[in-house]
């Protein structure tokens, strides 16, 4: 076997127990829980912002973003729930370059596991603390997703893990929504497919235990764009688009029918400031007709500090080490506006 056991890790329940949730935090995470059921269910009629940088790098960095977010989520607080995208772990086409603050506390150094373990649940533990906010983080890897499960508000399952199944059965034992990307072909049958894997119970083995989910009726679908058989991006997020996903939802019987649109990665071509324009072309979808207003339920985009990216090593504070985001002053414009627009 060419692998090197390195060490034991504590289980997700020791580290809880090193790092607990306090009284109050937990009290808000209920809060948090229970207005993103509602607007999921439809009970709710606010729309959904998750929204930072595309990778956690450094907690002074994102702690300064999440509290930028704070002023600005309490003023549009009557129609927007804004969730930080608190994203520690990164999945990597080729395998290679930099795998998220869970491998990496610290970009310029090697892995250390053990460490991130503690550095993510740390800075998703100081977003709920001291900003009231609980976040979302993408579930790269299942059987870690319990490390952070009393903190999260919301989790993303890749355009790469969509049709695995580990992903869709853990999916569907999560209490919080879960939004399933459309793979990286543009197939609307597989994340369908996955949402309704998601939605439903199963028995299957979760970290060494024969388990029992009873199905997560929050589970949706995310469009994110898809790359065509030369390479080229191809977007998803257009009114045909939306309408036809209406109908994939009407003809499956899924409940909860709603998507979150993803304005940047093949979307937006990966040109970050492409998702101004997308965010608002979206909106004005939604609030055109009817069925949209209901299925739309929000919108990802990747923002941060600074505007664009950087090398690992430049040491830009606030600035995407992994694809490019949008700077604070157009992401804070962005958000007024979605809030004046929708109805």
């Amino acid at each position: 076997m060419n692998m090197e056991f390195v060490r034991k890790l504590p289980i997700p329940q020791e580290i809880k127990k090193q790092y607990p949730v306090s009284e109050q935090m937990a009290l808000i995470k209920n809060e948090r829980d229970k207005q993103l059921a509602d607007v999921f269910s439809g009970k709710s009629d606010k729309f959904l912002l998750v929204i930072g940088p595309c990778s956690a790098d450094r907690e002074d960095a994102v702690l300064d973003y999440i509290s930028r977010l704070r002023r600005v989520a309490d003023s549009v607080s009557d129609k927007l729930i804004i969730v930080p995208r608190v994203y520690t772990n990164k999945p990597r086409t080729t395998g290679s370059g930099y795998k998220g603050m869970l491998h990496q506390p610290d970009p310029h150094e090697k892995p250390e596991l053990l460490k991130g373990i503690v550095a993510i649940r740390r800075l998703h533990m100081l977003a709920l603390e001291q900003y009231g906010f609980t976040c979302a983080d993408e579930m790269l890897y299942p059987e870690n997703h319990r490390y952070l499960s009393d903190l999260l508000a919301y989790v993303a399952v890749g355009a790469r893990s969509v049709e695995n199944q580990q992903h869709r059965l853990t999916a569907s034992g999560l209490n919080v929504p879960v939004g399933m990307k459309n793979p990286t072909g543009g197939d609307m049958t597989i994340m369908m497919n996955a949402v309704n894997a998601a939605q439903h119970a199963h028995t299957f083995i979760y970290r060494g235990w024969e388990v029992h989910s009873s199905g997560n009726p929050y589970a949706h679908a995310i469009l994110r764009g898809y790359i065509d058989f030369s390479g080229k991006c191809v977007s998803n997020y257009h009114y045909e688009d939306l309408i036809n996903l209406h109908n994939l939802y009407m003809q499956s019987g899924l409940v909860n029918p709603a998507v979150v649109v993803d304005a940047n990665h093949a979307n937006s071509g990966k040109k970050y400031l492409e998702q101004i324009r997308i965010a608002k072309d979206v909106v004005y979808s939604r609030n055109h007709n009817d069925d949209l207003r209901k299925m739309v339920k929000g919108i990802m985009i990747e923002s941060y500090i600074e505007d664009g990216s950087q090398k690992i090593g430049d040491d830009i504070y606030g600035c995407s080490i992994t694809d490019p985001c949008l700077g604070w002053e157009k992401t804070e414009r962005l958000i007024y506006d979605i809030a004046d627009t929708l109805k």
